[in-house]
Order: structure tokens, then sequence, then C-alpha cells
């Protein structure tokens, strides 16, 4: 049976005979082997995700699976749905479900850790179908990714151009007003170092002496001075993402760094320097025009 036969039968199949769902609030795991030895094998297993993020994972995958994403949050606006492989992703094709028809996101054997993204703003719930890819041999099979769900007003940079084409160019005073109240993160720190990726056409910028005023996960960690050393203190390190059309590069001083985190990973928005942003703030508060407030230090 040709893949393209093979996938219509499943998807049939999957419209006839759903499985009862199985899963908890944002994360699922499970193997196909179980499935394949009840006695109605052909049955398409669904899970239901209730969270804006987490992970799934299938081992053994055997057969089909549906993914339905649909958050506790039915007032939050999701208009973007984005996956990213696990390294080990073997055995199975992903597909996304619109309007009663799948369309081929991923094949077995794509590039590894690499994201994507889809539109989820029709009238159904966002939902992701793998099917399983008939093999003899299952000893390395594992299907495996985290998501995503995006409103309108996140970033997603490395995830649609016209976005990341936006991520190079200098904020304005708005902007940079902006950023420290609705970022995902807030840091203040000098560059150590930045090294290119031209595979997945990025910089990763390493921060350090840093101090941290937000973070929305431990992107960023405290690193304790060595005892003994004098002008040794604990500060706060990490690297943030970028375009490498960006041409970021290493420079002395202090900036205050703003952006978004996805996958575990922070992507940069606004950097100006920092005595530059305190220069515009202090006058935004004196004017009683600062949208939130940052402390004064």
């Amino acid at each position: 049976m040709s893949p393209t036969l093979r996938l219509m039968f499943m998807y049939v199949l999957f419209l006839c005979c759903l499985s009862p769902c199985a899963a908890d609030l944002c994360n699922w795991s499970g193997s196909g082997l179980a499935r394949e030895a009840e006695a109605n094998s052909r049955t398409v297993q669904q899970v239901r995700l209730r969270c804006t993020e987490g992970s799934v994972e299938w081992v053994y995958p055997g057969q089909a699976l549906r993914v339905v994403l649909e958050p506790n949050l039915s007032s939050a606006r999701h208009t973007t749905v984005c996956i990213k492989p696990f390294r080990s992703f073997n055995g199975a094709s992903v597909y996304i479900e619109r309007a009663g028809e799948l369309d081929l996101l991923m094949t077995d054997g794509g590039r590894p850790e690499q994201v994507f993204c889809f539109p989820a703003d029709g009238p159904q719930k966002p939902a992701i179908f793998l099917l399983a890819n008939p093999q003899r041999d299952i000893s390395q099979r594992a299907v495996g990714f985290r998501y995503e769900l995006l409103g309108n007003r996140t970033t997603t940079p490395n995830l649609g151009q016209s976005v990341l084409q936006a991520s190079c160019r200098p904020c304005n005073d708005t902007e940079l007003l902006l950023a420290i109240c609705s970022s995902d993160f807030v840091v203040r720190g000098s560059i150590r170092n930045v090294s290119h990726n031209a595979e997945r056409q990025t910089s990763l910028v390493e921060v350090s002496e840093g101090r941290v005023y937000r973070q929305r996960s431990g992107v960023f960690e405290r690193h304790t001075g060595t005892i003994g050393v004098p002008g040794s203190s604990s500060s706060w390190r990490g690297h943030i993402h970028t375009l490498l059309q960006c041409h970021v590069k290493p420079g002395g001083g202090e900036f205050l760094f703003t952006g978004t985190e996805h996958f575990g990973e922070a992507w940069l928005g606004c950097a100006p320097r920092y005595k530059d942003f305190m220069s515009l703030y202090q006058s935004a508060w004196a004017a009683r025009q600062n949208p939130c407030e940052f402390p004064l230090d």
C-alpha cells in the first residue's frame, strides 16, 4: 500500500473509531505496543492536552496518535502552534489536521530539534496527527516533541521570517518602555561572547555579570564567586539567541536585554545600552508616562 493510501485509510479509521483519550493537563507519554496488543488494534488513540505548553512522548509508535490541544484558558486567543521534535525523534510522520484534512508537517528523519509552526485561528481545536511508519525493527523507535501555543502579542523568533526580520531593527522609545513590562525576561548585563550557527542562521549571545529583573524560566542562572579570590562575587549568566543576519558582535558596556522564551531558549527583543535606557525611563517616570515600574538603582 502506498504511503498516501495508507494515510487515507488510517484517517478514515480515526473518524470511525477513536479510542478513549488519556492525558494529564500538560504532558502525555505512552507506548504503541500496549495499543497493538489490544483486540481492537486499528483504533486511533486520542490525547487531549489542556495547557499552553507541554510535551508528548510516544515510544514504539504503532498505528496512529491524535493530539488535540485545547487549553483550559478558553478566553485566551492563541493564533499559532509551534512544536519542537526531540533529538531522538524516529518512527513516525507528523500531520496537521485542518478542516477534516491532513497536511504533512514533518517526515521521519527530518532535521532534529527544528521548530515547526502552523496557524491555529480556525473554528476547530488544533490537532496533531502522528502516523507510525511501518518498520520491522522497533528497538530504536521513539517519537516526542514539545509544544507551545502562542498568542497575538507573542513574537516567534526563528519561526517566521516577518517576525524575525523585525527583531533586528532597533526598538523605539515606546517599544523600549513596553519591553520591560511585557517581556518574558529582563536582564542587565554585559556581552561576554558571541558564537554563530550557520545551519540554523542564528547567533548565540553569552551574557555575564548580569542582574535578572524577571525571567519566565531558568534560562539565566546564578554563578557564585570563587572563594578566596578578591573581587570575585556571584552574578547571573545565560545565553540569548538572535538572528545571524542581525550581526551581533561583542562590545563593552552594560546592556538591558529583553525578549521572549520559547522551548527553554531566550530570544532577543529590545537590547538598549543600560545607561541610555535609564535616561529614557527617568524622563518617562518624571512625566508620569512610564507604563510600569522599573527599579532605579
